[in-house]
């Protein structure tokens, strides 16, 4: 895992030696020389990093060979790496302190500076020392040993990673499991009748079976009859391209019987290219190129493999998303690989544990351990064949336990295991110096979390993960980190917001097992209460910088004082450490936490505090002294109000303060805000303000935070009308925005709001006493939701032109008792209806919201006909009805129903309902 430290280690030092505070210090000679130095480390390392990926020796175990002092090497630029951070923590503290003073008070605190700025230097100096001598040693070690290193195991070379996708075509047929469905599809476009060239893509996350599926249909007779020539060409991750000419050739003329060309190694690029162009002009072949890592290699090889009228077929098999989704040409296709379901899994787990006799599963009475030790495996073939057949040579069940107990030691130690660490760790190392870290982050959450988008991108962003982009914003940059963490198949996505974003994710059980077990080997994050940890010292005795409370933990357990993340995911309260002054985030959504100590607002560096879902009910008073704080997050917590002194919070960004009521009048005011001093709007830098009271001062200076992108209010009143609409006009980069008036008959005033253009997601609730003429010009707006809003008249023609229109929500929001969609919504894919008290028809006319997937009606008790037109919503995917008339729900349940051919067509019809034992809810699908 040496490329990994490379990055880790020297690149984390180069991007902190770019930190303004060291640039304003007066330190620049030390950083000179530290950046010269590092440089050459960075060069020595990466060479002997090719060197192995290239051509590296084994033993006869299959382990790469390694070297004790290139293992200390690594090891010491991790150190110096965390030393760096630590030292321009700890001035930034000390430059801040006297900047922010007053001119006399700078006088008495001069030599306190001075004193900061000499111990910089002279802690730089110490670790300029130590970056010469590791260089120097290594000039020694590279001149002793000829320039021929290999270096730190990273969990299987690339060579014998290959050799182990190529023995996928010797796999019998019969010990393939879950690939019938999967092979009859791609066969299908293999032999289609067009008859240009088409290249079909197989994706999907290392050891999902791409290799072995495509193996299987390469062999196949059924396909191979229809082809004249074939070719298998392993991809490496730092291929030549002449290499994979080569091997393409000598595959073509071995397939063929012919003699391989004796001077194929001395034939230059353009040569190769020639004779292969020359041998496939007016076949009809079929390539397999497996394990491709990026578009590149296409780039090279496309001009060798002719796109003419035959028919020929190439199949890529790649771990990316964007490799798979590259233009190869008309006709070309897609599939992606499905892990296996439970069945499946099964079934290939007792053929390799029990040789497929379930009854001697049975009989040694480890069925419900095997189960529970398959799940961890969540469907990934390799994981479920490795394992099994690890697990067959093990006779008890108190060894099976054990297994399932160290997983994590079993895959980093257990050679029967190394493939799958070999081939996961692949993709670990193939990742971008910035994707390592976000990645290796994630797996401090617990086994199966469901990790929001925002949150992982703020916590990133608190840790300076988020490399600087000149004209992007560091948000999304983020973003695009998750994209490629979930093109790169390393994340999956659990949940897609309507608007096809994702939004919440996770870390496949095997892959976050690895990622931790690197994790805690780079002492980069560490988990106190995993299952194979026991001990909850373990993470403080290495050293960890980000760490997951996953149990209760006695007090006075975590004294680290170098942590930069404590993320706590448990119920019971815990005892925060009285000493994390380099504290950069602090999690702790859904904790047992009810009181913040004092001591928090010494925590000179934190960026991030999420109190999400916690007991508590106020922050500390001299809160404001958090002056790094980006994001704050109250959410669903007891906090109902902000202490003074917030506006001196200038490097604030997001606060988030949304409450639900569940008092007596949660009806209308289901959403509570929090009191904040107007003096918070002094925060210019404030992008998301979610969501506070409205009050007549705060509203009137709400317009100078430009910066703003999201803003939710509560409790607007009728006289606020003129100054709320001013303030917003004011505020061009708006993207959501939500106003809430104080009760149900209170007007929204909101005629003159005029800067509506960058808006995406509106919410108003509250009366409208008409039809906001404004409505027609929100071009960019993708979710509308009006609740309340009483109107008389029919105000669908203001809203059927809207473009990007994706999801639209009445609630109570029409008085009338016919609602009609006459033409337009092309894009809209949900449609909310709730609560129409006087609605008895619904109807959609034909070429009206043809997308429409999604379909609500909620509490509309008089309306007793489905939507007329809902026969023509071909597209619709969901009908759900919650707490209508029974005659409804008669007029479509069974055969006999009225409207049960108007809705054959929807696969899911579900009906909500509740009587006095709960709530409840039936299918009435056909």
């Amino acid at each position: 895992m040496a490329s990994a430290t490379v990055d880790v280690g020297i690149g984390l030092i180069l991007s902190l030696l770019e930190n303004e505070t060291l640039l304003l210090s007066g330190v620049h000679s030390e950083i000179e020389k530290m950046k010269k130095e590092l440089l050459i480390i960075k060069s020595f390392l990466e060479d002997t990093h090719k060197q192995d990926w290239n051509g590296s020796t084994t033993t006869t175990t299959g382990t790469t060979t390694t070297t004790q002092l290139f293992r200390t090497f690594v090891s010491n630029i991790r150190d110096l790496a965390y030393q760096v951070e630590d030292i321009i923590d700890e001035f930034t503290y000390h430059i801040h302190g006297y900047r922010s003073c007053t001119k006399l008070r700078r006088a008495v605190h001069f030599p306190k500076y001075m004193w900061a700025r000499h111990s910089i230097a002279k802690k730089l100096g110490a670790v300029n020392v130590m970056i010469r001598s590791i260089s120097e040693s290594m000039k020694r070690y590279q001149t002793y040993q000829g320039a021929s290193v290999s270096h730190v195991d990273d969990g299987g070379g690339t060579k014998w990673v290959n050799h182990i996708s190529e023995s996928s075509l010797f796999f019998s047929e019969n010990s393939l499991v879950g690939i019938d469905a999967a092979k009859g599809k791609l066969i299908g476009w293999l032999l289609s009748p067009e008859p240009q060239r088409i290249v079909v893509s197989v994706v999907g996350m290392g050891g999902s079976g791409k290799t072995t599926l495509s193996a299987n249909i390469f062999k196949s007779q059924t396909v191979r009859k229809h082809f004249a020539s074939y070719a298998w060409v392993t991809i490496s991750k730092s291929y030549v391209i002449e290499d994979v000419f080569r091997t393409m050739i000598k595959e073509f003329y071995k397939e063929a019987e012919t003699q391989i060309p004796g001077e194929l190694y001395s034939l230059t690029y353009r040569e190769l290219v020639e004779k292969l162009v020359e041998y496939l002009h007016s076949k009809r072949y079929f390539v397999v190129l497996d394990d491709v890592w990026n578009t590149s290699l296409w780039r090279e090889i496309n001009i060798a493999l002719p796109d003419g009228i035959s028919g020929s077929r190439v199949v890529i098999t790649t771990r990316s998303n964007n490799v798979a989704s590259f233009s190869y040409g008309s006709g070309s296709r897609k599939h992606e690989i499905e892990l296996l379901n439970e069945d499946e899994a099964w079934v290939l787990f007792c053929n390799k544990a029990f040789s497929g006799s379930l009854e001697e599963c049975r009989r040694r009475n480890l069925e419900l351990i095997a189960r529970k030790l398959l799940e961890r495996c969540q469907g990934l073939p390799l994981a479920i064949a490795s394992l099994g057949s690890m697990m067959s040579t093990k006779r008890l069940e108190s060894e099976w336990k054990q297994v399932y107990n160290s997983l994590n030691w079993e895959l980093n130690n257990n050679l029967e295991l190394k493939v799958v660490r070999s081939i996961l760790s692949l993709s670990f190392s193939d990742l971008p110096y910035p994707l390592k870290r976000c990645f290796l982050y994630c797996c401090m959450f617990p086994v199966n979390y469901r990790m929001k988008r925002k949150r992982l991108v703020r916590m990133w962003m608190a840790q300076r993960f988020v490399e600087p982009i000149r004209g992007v914003k560091a948000e999304e940059v983020a973003d695009g980190y998750l994209n490629e963490l979930v093109y790169r198949n390393m994340l999956q996505v659990i949940l897609w917001n309507p608007f096809g974003r994702p939004k919440v994710f996770k870390m496949h059980d095997v892959i976050r097992e690895i990622a931790l077990s690197i994790s805690k080997a780079e002492r980069f994050c560490d988990v106190n209460g995993d299952d194979d940890d026991d001990d909850a010292e373990t993470a403080e005795d290495h050293g960890t910088r980000h760490l997951c409370i996953q149990k209760e933990m006695r007090s006075g357990t975590v004294r680290r004082t170098n942590l930069h993340t404590l993320l706590v995911c448990t119920k019971h309260s815990i005892e925060l450490p009285p000493s994390l002054k380099l504290l950069r985030a602090l999690d702790l959504e859904g904790s047992g936490i009810s009181k913040l100590p004092e001591i928090l607002v010494t925590l000179f560096n934190l960026k991030y505090l999420n109190l999400s879902k916690t007991e508590v009910k106020e922050l500390p008073r001299d809160f404001h002294r958090l002056i790094n704080l980006e994001t704050l997050n109250t959410r669903h917590s007891k906090v109902d109000e902000l202490p003074p002194g917030m506006w001196k919070l200038r490097k604030l960004r997001y606060l988030i303060t949304f409450r639900c009521n569940y008092g007596h009048d949660s009806n209308w005011n289901y959403v509570l805000g929090t009191k904040v001093s107007p003096s918070i709007c002094q925060l210019k830098d404030l992008q998301v303000m979610d969501c506070f009271n409205a009050e007549a001062e705060l509203i009137k200076t709400l317009g100078g935070m430009t910066q703003l992108t999201r803003v939710s209010i509560v409790m607007i009143r009728r006289e606020h009308g003129r100054d709320l609409c001013e303030s917003l006009n004011k505020i061009k980069r708006l993207r959501f925005l939500s106003l809430t008036s104080i009760h149900e008959e209170e007007p929204l005033e909101i005629d003159r709001l005029i800067a509506t253009a960058s808006i995406e997601k509106l919410f108003l609730a509250g009366k409208l006493e008409r039809v906001p003429s404004w409505f027609s010009t929100l071009q960019n707006v993708t979710y509308l939701g009006l609740r309340g809003s009483k109107l008389q008249e029919n105000s669908i023609h203001y809203l059927q032109t809207l473009p990007k229109l994706v999801w639209l929500s009445f609630y109570n929001a029409y008085m009338g008792t016919r609602l009609c969609f006459a033409e337009g919504f092309e894009n809209l894919k949900m449609l909310d209806i709730v609560q129409m008290k006087h609605l008895k028809e619904v109807v959609i006319e034909d070429g009206a919201m043809v997308g429409i997937q999604k379909l609500y009606i909620r509490a509309c008790r008089v309306l007793e006909s489905v939507p007329r037109g809902i026969e023509n919503l071909v597209n619709l995917q969901e009908l759900h009805l919650s707490h209508v008339s029974d005659q409804l729900v008669e007029r479509i349940r069974g055969e006999e129903g009225v409207y049960t051919s108007k809705v054959k067509h929807i696969p899911a019809i579900k009906h909500h309902f509740r009587t006095e034992d709960g709530s409840f809810y039936v299918s009435l699908s056909s």
